[in-house]
């Protein structure tokens, strides 16, 4: 239990940014402001690194990823297009009852989401994000294309990224009004999330066997996913 509380803690550091991107990792001062001893702080970042959150050089220890260039948030998107819209076609296909079941217990976790204040809903919509397409493309039947995909940890990256847009626009002072329309990008009170919207139409072409409809329409969300990342990107870009 104390590994698995401090490696949530220190998750938690790094998706906030309390941990900057970029940022050399002291051991021993993480230990001590987490009150563990050195051992959990090092079992744990051994397995962020596994999840693309630290990376261990060496003689040098512990840093925070960096956060995606533009060209590397092109390349994943563009990577994305090729392999998810095939998984959704080959998932209308091949689902069982079992899967379906499953991609219902999904959704279900998913509509919770907008119970949450949203201090905590859109880290828990990032969640629901990962799960929902890591089913997809394990519902594709393709285990080469799964691993694939959550090899990418693209959910992680697009969290920190969106993190990092916004504190960045608050702490220089930006129009608070540009701040709300980059949230108002992935939330509207009156329909919630728009990629949990998305989401539901997806699996409603691949619970209905679809496979044309689920291909069009995972294209689609995956192209919208990028459009609504690229003011958080623009933020941090160099002016």
């Amino acid at each position: 239990m104390l590994s698995d509380e401090t490696h949530d803690a220190i998750r938690a550091m790094l998706l906030n940014h309390t941990i900057a991107p970029g940022e050399h990792i002291n051991i021993d001062a993480l230990s001590r402001e987490l009150d563990v001893s050195q051992t959990p702080v090092r079992e744990a970042l051994a397995r962020l690194e596994s999840d693309d959150l630290v990376v261990k050089q060496p003689l040098r220890g512990y840093t925070a990823t960096e956060l995606l260039t533009v060209a590397q948030l092109d390349d994943l998107f563009q990577f994305r297009l090729l392999i998810e819209p095939w998984s959704a076609e080959k998932a209308a296909v091949n689902t069982d009852d079992q899967g379906r079941d499953e991609l219902r217990a999904e959704l279900a976790r998913g509509s919770a989401v907008g119970a949450l204040d949203m201090a905590k809903a859109y880290a828990a919509m990032s969640e629901h994000d990962a799960r929902f397409h890591e089913l997809i493309a394990r519902l594709s039947g393709s285990e080469f294309v799964r691993d694939a995909f959550v090899r990418t940890h693209c959910h992680l990256h697009l969290f920190r990224l969106y993190q990092a847009g916004q504190a960045q626009l608050k702490a220089a002072g930006e129009d608070s009004a540009f701040v709300d329309t980059l949230f108002s990008l992935y939330y509207q009170p009156t329909t919630g999330f728009l990629a949990f919207r998305e989401h539901e139409r997806i699996a409603e072409a691949i619970l209905n066997g679809d496979a044309s409809a689920a291909r069009a329409r995972m294209h689609d969300h995956i192209q919208s996913s990028r459009e609504r990342f690229s003011p958080a990107l623009s933020a941090l870009a160099p002016h």
